[in-house]
């Protein structure tokens, strides 16, 4: 899925002076305490999964919906609003799932199987504007729905009665439970989108909440709201919160300052402010399945249209530097796409995304050599790369690193920075105005196809319009003829990393290492390699 970024000297010395205060924080929570303080690092901008998908809404509803499945504690899937978890009959292209008869919505309605059916046909149709309308391909007409050519009622999904969902699959998808437990599988209550059809979602009251928590406050503008505890959730036992708070914090100092002053129970901190707290005894590092890396903007019209200025851009950056100097998160540099630690091959027993990384490493005479080449063949004398990036502090440091290092190393080359909020920065990409931008995909589930998906030609994420016909031709065995073949399956995966790699699609940056200030006091907390942070069990001893 989806951002993050220095400060300076002065900073520092800030963050190193505020330590004792730091340490102390959270000394004397009571047990009694129901109230959990959390941040967001960039605005929330809908509730609605079939129009916007971003991680702040993702975290949001992570902890106030629920699919048919949930990870657990134990990164397990387990049933939610499915009874269990089932295995698939008709040669894995068909599953049955029965819901809870006690599962209801937050308003009072009973979660039935045509809230699955509403949800699903929404977000794969040809209008739907969340860019995950590919994840439902493998369900039956799905690429033709969303494609304008079929109906959304040809979807395979349908709701046999209130409480049994069937799903139909166009090919065996081994993966399939692992995707359910995503908030682009979660359902929506029927009656409310009815109710309030293109506004379902744009503020809190505009929706209804499965999950053990549902929102309150939110306008659709504002920068803090509440999430509290849904009395008609199935497990409210289980549920020891009665709030969660969440506030927008772009800032690493600032999410540092608020914690220490015991406003935030869990404050991400990053760069200059990260290093001033490793030897805190408050910090946890959580490694997450993600990448972070520059999109390159490959239209006809651009200039990294050109492979040998991609090539030059990977290697002009020194990514250890970037990790070690600017982050010092406990991030590392990224040379793959997909990061290690999401999954083993299971034919070779090997870490995909390790045994699959670059051979490519920090090397300014080479890069030099690449974007000469590049601008010969472009018949250009020089070239200005747009970087456009969201307005929070990780970002803007990540802009300074990138700008920096081609000025300095690379004659004929030059990057303008534009910082603007996160949506102005997902228009600017949304409509190809770009031709740098940093990102994060964070992965869906733990397979490599779940990065490899949004590279695919036709894929509505595909903002950087990479096309390559080889890289193509992998993924489309990999999800056809090759699905249940475990050996051609993951020889497809491999090419399609080499392809990669080869082709300089992206340029990843570092693997994903939150360091998190975390209340002493605070336990329960889920927090999922793939996937969000899960808060809902969340407790205070």
């Amino acid at each position: 899925m989806l951002m993050k970024k220095l400060t300076t000297i002065s900073c520092l010395l800030l963050v190193l002076s505020s330590l004792t205060a730091c340490g102390q924080a959270h000394a004397n929570v009571t047990t009694t305490r129901k109230t959990l303080h959390l941040m967001q690092d960039s605005e929330l901008t809908s509730l609605d999964t079939s129009n916007t998908a971003t991680l702040t809404q993702w975290n949001v509803l992570q902890q106030s919906m629920e699919g048919l499945y949930r990870m657990n504690a134990q990164n397990k899937v387990v049933g939610a609003m499915a009874t269990k978890v089932v295995k698939p009959t008709n040669h894995g292209k068909t599953y049955t799932f029965h819901l809870r008869r006690n599962a209801k919505w937050s308003n009072g309605h009973t979660v039935t199987a045509k809230d699955f059916v509403t949800a699903w046909q929404r977000s794969v149709s040809a209008t739907s504007t969340s860019g995950y309308s590919y994840i439902y391909e493998g369900i039956k007409n799905a690429a033709q729905i969303s494609a304008g050519h079929k109906s959304v009622k040809s979807l395979g999904v349908t709701a046999v009665n209130k409480h049994t969902l069937k799903v139909t699959l166009s090919h065996a998808m081994p993966y399939l439970s692992k995707m359910l437990t995503m908030p682009a599988f979660f359902p929506q209550d029927h009656q409310v989108v009815s109710k309030y059809g293109k506004d379902y979602g744009t503020i809190s009251t505009k929706m209804a909440y499965n999950g053990p928590f549902a929102v309150k406050g939110w306008n659709g503008t504002n920068d803090s709201w509440n999430l509290l505890k849904n009395t008609y959730y199935y497990d409210k036992s289980d549920i020891k919160l009665n709030k969660i708070t969440m506030q927008v914090v772009k800032d690493s100092t600032t999410a540092h300052n608020l914690f220490s002053q015991n406003k935030l129970d869990d404050a991400t901190v990053t760069g200059v402010t990260a290093q001033g707290v490793q030897n805190d005894s408050h910090l946890k590092h959580v490694s997450k399945a993600g990448t972070y890396y520059l999109r390159l903007n490959m239209q006809k019209n651009r200039a990294l249209n050109n492979q040998y200025l991609r090539q030059a851009l990977n290697l002009v950056l020194n990514k250890k530097t970037l990790t070690k100097n600017i982050l010092s998160d406990g991030s590392t540099p990224a040379y793959n796409y997909v990061t290690p630690g999401l999954t083993t091959d299971p034919t070779t027993g090997k870490d995909f995304g390790t045994e699959t990384q670059s051979t490519y490493r920090h090397n300014v005479a080479k890069a030099q050599v690449l974007w000469n080449k590049g601008l010969k063949q472009l018949g250009r004398s020089s070239v200005t790369l747009k970087l456009v990036s969201d307005d929070t502090t990780v970002a803007k440091n990540i802009d300074q690193f990138v700008q920096a290092a081609v000025a300095q190393n690379l004659k004929h080359a030059k990057v303008s920075v534009s910082a603007i909020p996160s949506k102005a920065s997902g228009e600017a990409v949304t409509n190809g105005n770009y031709d740098l931008t940093y990102t994060l995909w964070l992965a869906d589930y733990a397979d490599p196809i779940s990065f490899f998906d949004i590279l695919t030609k036709n894929n509505p994420q595909n903002y950087g319009h990479y096309d390559d016909t080889v890289f193509n031709q992998q993924i489309t065995a990999a999800h056809n003829q090759n699905a249940t073949n475990t050996q051609s399956y993951w020889q497809n995966m491999r090419t399609a990393a080499k392809r990669l790699n080869q082709t300089a699609a992206v340029v990843p940056l570092y693997n994903m290492t939150e360091s998190h200030l975390v209340n002493s006091n605070l336990n329960g907390v889920s927090y999922h390699a793939v996937g969000e942070n899960d808060y809902t069990r969340a407790y205070f001893k």
